[in-house]
C-alpha cells in the first residue's frame, strides 16, 4: 500500500477558509438586514413581496457562488498535482533504523528520512520504496516483479554474492535480499537481480549444472560387473586405497592420482564401471567408519559443446566449481565424463575457430590450478583414446589409463550369467534335464550359448584382416563379443519367450532355442561394416594398428548357411 502526503480531494489553504468565512458573514449580514426591514414593514406594504424575492435571490446566488468556488478550488488542486515533481522509486539497501533508511535512487545512494506513518518493519532489503521531492521515503511498494537473471559465480565469506564472470559480461557483487538471507546458495545457481543491479532478490528454480548430478548413486556393486577383474582392481588401487589409508600415502609422500581414463571397444562396460566406482567407494568408506558420501556427476561429452563463443568453457568452469563445492560440503565428488573424445579432442592447427582449441586449455587449467582437486575423482571414458588431446592424458592430469578389453569366453559366460538368472522363467525341457534344479539349468544354458557365440565355423566368420607380414586373421562372432551384445541377447530371448507365452495362452520359459535365435538375430543385425575410407576407425576398435593392416574384407555368410545351421540344431 502506498501512502502519500496528498489526499484524494484538494485541500483548502487557510486563506481560502478565511475568504469563505468573510463571504459567509457578508451574506448573513445582508439577509439579516432584509429580515429586519421585513419585520418593521406593514403586511399590506406592496414592497414586501419584492424584499422576499430579493432574499431568495441572494440565497440562490450564494449557493451558485459556493459551487463555483468549490470547482475553482478542485481545478487548482488538480493543476497543482500535475505540475508537482514526480515521486521517485528507489531500492532499500539496508533495514531502516531510527527513521533513516539507506537507499539507492537512479544509481546514487542516499540516507533518507522515513515518513513517520510508515512501519519500518515493512521496509526490507531489496524492496522498492517511494521517494518524494525532498528525498524522503513516503511509501513501500514491495519487490520488483521483474529483473535480470544472473548466474552465481561465488559466495563471499560475508554472504555477499559474486555474479557474472562470463565472457563479454561484467561481474557484480550483490547484497542478499530478504528472501535470500538464510538461503543456501552455490556457484552455478541463478538469481534474479533488482533493476538497479544492487540486490539479489530470489533464487531461480532451474540450474543447468544440477542436471549433471544423480540424486542417488546407482547401486552397482562390483559383483554385478563381470569379466573385468583387472580393470576393477586397477580402479580400487587408484581410488579406494588413498581414501581409506591417507596416513600411509602421506608417509610415503605419494601424490594421489587426479584421474584416470577407461578406454576400449564400445559396449564393453566402461560407463558401467564408472557408475559402479562411486557406489563402491561410498560403500567401502562407510564400512570403514569414515563420514564421507560419494556424489556422482555424470556428464556426456557432447552436452558441454555449445555453438556460442565462451559457453562451452563456462560449462567446464561450472562443472569443476560444483565439484569443489560438493567437496566442501563433505562429499567425495566423482566427475564422470563419457565420450571424452567428443569434447577433449586433439587440437588442430587451423586458422578458423575450433571449440576444442579452447575447451582443452580450460580443462587443463582447471585440473592444474586447484590443489583440492586431489579430493575429486575424475573419470574419462572413450573408445578412441587416440583422438583425445595428449595434454589431457599426460601424467599429472590423467595419471592412469585402464583398458577395458573385450570379454574372453570365460568372462562372457560370467557376464551372461548376470543377466540370465535362475529366478527367470526357464523352459520345462531345460529344468527336466537337470531334475528341476534352476541354477544348474541356467548354468548349462549359459555355457551352451557362449559355446555357440565363440564357435569357429564358416557361418560365424565376420571379418578377414590381411597384415603386412602376410598373415591373415579371420574374426568370428566371439571376437566381436561385448557386454552390451550379451545383454541384448538375453533381452531378445525374453521377448521370444513372452511372444510364445502370449500365443499359447500359458507361461513358457526361456530355452536354448530362444537363446540361439536371439544370438542369430543380434549378430544378423550387427552385420554392418564400414566403407573403405572408415576402415581405420573400425580397426582401432578391434585393437588393430591400421599401419600394419593391408586389407580388411567383410565376410557375410550366405543366408542359406544360417538357415541350414538352425535347422540342424
Amino acid at each position: 500500500m502506498i501512502n502519500t502526503n496528498d489526499s484524494d480531494r484538494p485541500r483548502k489553504s487557510p486563506e481560502d477558509f478565511l475568504q469563505d468565512y468573510v463571504d459567509m458573514q457578508h451574506t448573513f449580514q445582508s439577509l439579516s438586514i432584509i429580515d429586519q426591514i421585513l419585520m418593521t414593514m406593514d403586511e399590506r406594504d406592496r414592497r414586501q413581496p419584492l424584499l422576499y424575492q430579493l432574499r431568495r435571490q441572494l440565497q440562490e446566488d450564494e449557493i451558485t457562488f459556493e459551487e463555483a468556488r468549490r470547482t475553482i478550488v478542485e481545478l487548482e488542486g488538480a493543476l497543482e498535482k500535475v505540475t508537482a515533481p514526480a515521486n521517485r522509486v528507489g531500492t532499500l539497501l539496508s533495514p531502516a533504523e531510527n527513521g533513516v533508511a539507506y537507499i539507492t535512487v537512479g544509481g546514487s545512494e542516499y540516507y533518507a528520512n522515513v515518513d513517520a506513518r510508515l512501519d519500518e518493519r515493512d521496509l526490507k532489503v531489496g524492496t522498492r520504496v517511494l521517494v518524494n521531492e525532498a528525498f524522503a521515503v513516503v511509501g513501500e511498494m514491495g519487490e520488483s516483479p521483474s529483473g535480470t537473471v544472473g548466474k552465481l559465480a561465488h559466495v563471499l565469506d560475508d554472504g555477499r554474492l559474486l555474479v557474472g564472470q562470463d565472457h563479454g559480461s561484467q561481474s557484480h557483487v550483490l547484497l542478499r535480499g530478504a528472501k535470500l538471507e538464510t538461503e543456501s546458495l552455490k556457484a552455478g545457481e541463478e538469481v534474479r537481480i533488482d533493476p538497479h543491479f544492487r540486490v539479489a532478490l530470489e533464487k531461480m528454480g532451474h540450474s543447468e549444472v544440477e542436471d549433471f548430478y544423480l540424486e542417488e548413486v546407482p547401486e552397482l556393486p562390483w559383483e554385478k560387473i563381470g569379466g573385468h577383474k583387472d580393470a576393477i582392481q586397477a580402479i580400487k588401487d587408484t581410488i579406494e586405497m588413498p581414501v581409506l589409508h591417507p596416513e600411509l600415502f602421506e608417509r610415503f609422500q605419494y601424490s594421489t592420482p587426479k584421474g584416470f581414463l577407461l578406454y576400449g571397444p564400445p559396449g564393453c562396460g566402461k560407463t558401467l564401471i564408472g557408475k559402479a566406482t562411486a557406489y563402491n567407494l561410498e560403500k567401502q568408506v562407510r564400512e570403514d567408519g569414515l563420514n564421507l558420501k560419494a556424489c556422482f556427476m555424470h556428464i556426456k561429452g557432447p552436452e558441454i559443446l555449445n555453438m556460442w563463443l565462451g559457453e562451452s568453457e563456462r560449462k567446464v568452469r561450472e562443472i569443476f566449481s560444483q565439484a569443489r563445492e560438493k567437496r566442501r560440503e563433505g562429499f567425495l565428488p566423482v566427475v564422470f565424463i563419457d565420450e571424452a573424445e567428443s569434447v577433449l579432442g586433439t587440437r588442430r592447427a587451423i586458422r578458423s575457430h575450433n571449440i576444442s582449441n579452447t575447451i582443452v586449455p580450460m580443462f587443463c587449467s582447471e585440473m592444474d590450478g586447484i590443489e583440492s582437486l586431489q579430493d575429486v575423482v575424475i573419470i574419462l571414458t572413450s573408445n578412441r583414446p587416440d583422438l583425445i588431446d595428449p595434454a589431457i592424458l599426460r601424467p599429472g592430469r590423467i595419471d592412469r589409463k585402464i583398458k577395458v578389453n573385450r570379454p574372453s569366453e570365460d568372462a562372457s559366460g560370467e557376464i551372461l550369467g548376470i543377466y540370465l538368472t535362475p529366478d527367470l522363467p526357464i523352459a520345462e525341457a531345460e529344468l527336466d534335464a537337470h531334475n528341476g534344479d534352476a541354477k544348474a539349468a541356467v548354468d548349462d544354458l549359459v555355457a551352451r550359448t557362449i559355446a555357440e557365440i565363440f564357435a569357429k565355423r564358416d557361418d560365424t566368420r565376420f571379418l578377414e584382416v590381411t597384415l603386412r607380414s602376410g598373415r591373415k586373421d579371420v574374426l568370428s562372432r566371439g571376437d566381436l563379443c561385448s557386454g552390451a551384445i550379451l545383454e541384448s541377447i538375453v533381452k531378445r530371448a525374453k521377448e521370444i519367450a513372452i511372444k510364445r507365452s502370449i500365443a499359447v495362452g500359458a507361461e513358457k520359459g526361456i530355452g536354448f532355442d530362444d537363446m540361439l535365435a536371439a544370438v542369430e538375430t543380434e549378430y544378423g543385425e550387427n552385420e554392418i561394416f564400414p566403407p573403405t575410407d572408415n576402415t581405420e576407425d573400425w580397426l582401432k576398435l578391434l585393437d588393430y594398428d591400421p599401419e600394419n593392416v593391408v586389407r580388411a574384407v567383410p565376410i557375410r555368410p550366405r543366408r542359406s548357411q544360417r538357415i541350414h545351421r538352425q535347422n540342424v540344431i
